[in-house]
């Protein structure tokens, strides 16, 4: 296995490279960075110093009455992990739960008590409540963690105040939230209080500090998500990390990674430039995680001759549209097959997924950025570009050849597809479905040509996936180099029997590599 710099350089080379693009775009738009009181966060928490266990993990929340729960406002995953904490700490016959956000004013309270009660429905509360204009992030996760709270919690309240606007008035705000939770618990004075804020009023000296000062008898955790400085720090275990302990009340744990969180902080910026405009404009975040596959192979988009390049790649970047329109996906899949069974799955994959890359078309969809697909779907575009985009060239046509020619390409296809989202999202899990053995892969190859195209495709993807998976963690320790893996992207599969003896060498390469 990689010493510990190894890995973490293995493991974060292509996000670094797209991250830093996209950071940079965020500083153009957004100066408040600089700003003291993001910086005592930000410095706070520079290292941890064990990795939590399960059990761990679960007597630190039993153990504490009030867990603070840090929110990056535009991941969808911070509050969708607090909702699950939430479910987690909900026992039968243990204490009652209560959660205070800071999304909601409390001069609101009103109106979310209405909404618990059952009495407005959850348009009504989201246009009372503003939150459109005074939150302004995604409506969908916030709500499935009120209607988690609203299931297995005894109460939920608003815990902020204006202006949010203005940072200069940001600690009055803490003091504010503090002593709301001081009410919330002579109203519960046996209740677990659940509390999800922004993560920068987080750092010890804010939120924590003044809480611990007004409720000293409060046993208080705090619980970070995703800090990077952290997520860098973990990178370089042997296994991947989901919990660890910073300090002796604070732990945190990683559900996204840092490319994921700042995307998804630009498509917010994205959209609220664009004032009345629902959706954001996807394409950088798309081109981004394509420019970061390409810089980690080495591979030069703006390359002027064919060969060990694509020409001219850059000329070849998909078309990205965005919405939410079942219609408007509809008419775009259309163009790319006319087959109705062939459109459902597409559709049924874009509502689990949120993305979709169509290389009859040379198209990309995104309904929902869900860091995991978008990267598998930017590797998807990137093996097809790197072949000069066959099924474009030949007007959509499935490929030609052999069953089992068309079998081992599409297994490349989704090898380099899950391959590519594990270097851009190296907590994906390993998908060890099957032997990858020269035998197997036969086998499965005759099986699936005399097989319909719903089951020939379905272990395609997980074969595919499963070679994918051992080429990200042979990568990973050191026994396949950047160069072979380019040669892999860049591998022509269109003369009968290429597909397949491209899919051998992938196999023996895994086989000759040293033993752990």
């Amino acid at each position: 296995m990689a010493n510990t710099t190894d890995l973490r350089s293995r493991r974060s080379a292509a996000q670094l490279h797209a991250l830093e693009v996209v950071v940079r775009e965020i500083n153009v738009s957004d100066h408040n960075g600089r700003r003291k009181y993001l910086q005592d966060f930000n410095q706070s928490f520079r290292s941890y110093q064990s990795i939590l266990d399960s059990q761990q993990w679960n007597d630190a929340i039993c153990s504490a009455d009030v867990v603070l729960i840090g929110d990056y406002h535009a991941l969808p995953a911070s509050q969708r992990s607090a909702g699950a904490l939430l479910e987690q700490r909900t026992q039968p016959g243990d204490r009652p739960i209560v959660l205070g956000v800071e999304t909601i004013f409390s001069r609101d309270q009103h109106i979310l008590d209405e909404w618990w009660r059952r009495e407005i429905d959850e348009h009504e509360l989201r246009q009372r409540i503003r939150f459109a204009r005074d939150w302004g992030y995604q409506w969908e996760p916030f709500y499935e963690l009120l209607t988690t709270a609203r299931e297995h919690g005894e109460a939920i309240y608003g815990l902020d105040c204006m202006p949010r606007e203005d940072l200069r008035k940001i600690r009055a705000r803490d003091r504010h939230a503090v002593h709301k939770i001081g009410e919330i618990r002579r109203r519960h004075p046996d209740a677990v209080i659940m509390v999800l804020f922004g993560e920068s009023h987080l750092a010890p000296n804010h939120l924590p500090g003044m809480l611990r000062q007004q409720l000293p008898q409060e046993r208080v955790l705090t619980v970070l998500q995703n800090v990077d400085a952290l997520y860098w720090q973990a990178a370089g275990e042997p296994r991947e990390v989901e919990l660890v302990r910073v300090e002796a009340n604070v732990v945190c744990m990683f559900n996204s990674t840092p490319l994921e969180k700042y995307e998804n902080y630009r498509l917010c910026l994205s959209r609220w430039s664009r004032e009345e405009e629902e959706l954001p404009d996807a394409g950088p975040t798309i081109y981004n995680l394509i420019d970061g596959l390409l810089r980690f192979l080495d591979i030069d988009r703006y390359s002027s001759h064919s060969g060990t390049q694509p020409k001219f790649l850059v000329d070849l970047l998909p078309e990205v549209s965005c919405g939410s329109s079942e219609a408007r996906l509809r008419q775009l899949l259309l163009r790319a097959t006319v087959d109705e069974k062939k459109l459902d799955s597409m559709l049924q994959g874009v509502d689990e997924h949120g993305s979709v890359y169509l290389p009859a078309i040379n198209a990309f969809y995104l309904r929902e950025f869900q860091m995991m697909y978008a990267a598998e779907e930017a590797a998807r575009f990137l093996h097809h570009a790197c072949r000069g985009l066959p099924l474009l060239r030949n007007g959509g046509a499935i490929e030609a050849g052999k069953p089992d020619d068309r079998f081992y390409a599409r297994t490349l296809e989704h090898a380099l597809a899950y391959f590519g989202s594990r270097v851009l999202y190296p907590s994906r899990p390993a998908v060890k479905d099957f032997d990858l053995t020269r035998a197997v892969c036969e086998k499965l190859a005759q099986a699936a040509a005399h097989s319909g195209r719903a089951k020939f495709d379905s272990v395609a993807r997980q074969f595919g996936y499963t070679l994918g998976s051992e080429l990200y963690d042979s990568y990973l320790a050191g026994h396949l180099g950047r160069g072979v893996l380019r040669r892999l992207f860049l591998a022509s599969l269109e003369k009968p029997g290429e597909a397949r003896k491209i899919c051998r060498r992938a196999l023996r390469g895994l086989r000759s590599r040293p033993k752990k």
